[in-house]
């Protein structure tokens, strides 16, 4: 995805092929970045210091899924594909890891 030092994993695809929404330690830990598919400078979504992980583009692209240890233990949060308007979905006890969308979700 990109060069450097920076272990980056996780690639998601957008829906359309234009972007790419990945997880990087460049700052010093696992963020949310989206690029071009086609290079560029990548962009930080996230900006968490426990780390975020696993993006996943919803099928009409406007939102991302992801993970995060924001209190302690792994949820699941969604965004818009910009960063913005970052809204936790679960609260659990147990990890909630790995989001995925359904077939109806938008």
């Amino acid at each position: 995805m990109t060069s450097g030092a920076a272990n980056n994993g996780y690639p998601a695809w957008s829906p359309d092929g234009k972007k790419i929404a990945f997880a990087s330690d460049r700052d010093g830990n696992d963020e949310i970045y989206v690029m071009n598919a086609v290079g560029g400078k990548p962009r930080r979504l996230t900006n968490n210091t426990t780390g975020d992980g696993f993006p996943v583009w919803s099928p009409n692209g406007k939102r991302i899924a992801f993970m995060a240890r924001r209190d302690g233990n792994y949820e699941i949060y969604v965004m818009r594909r910009d960063g913005s308007a970052v809204r936790r979905l679960t609260k659990n006890a147990a990890k909630d890891q790995f989001p995925n969308w359904g077939a109806k979700s938008r």
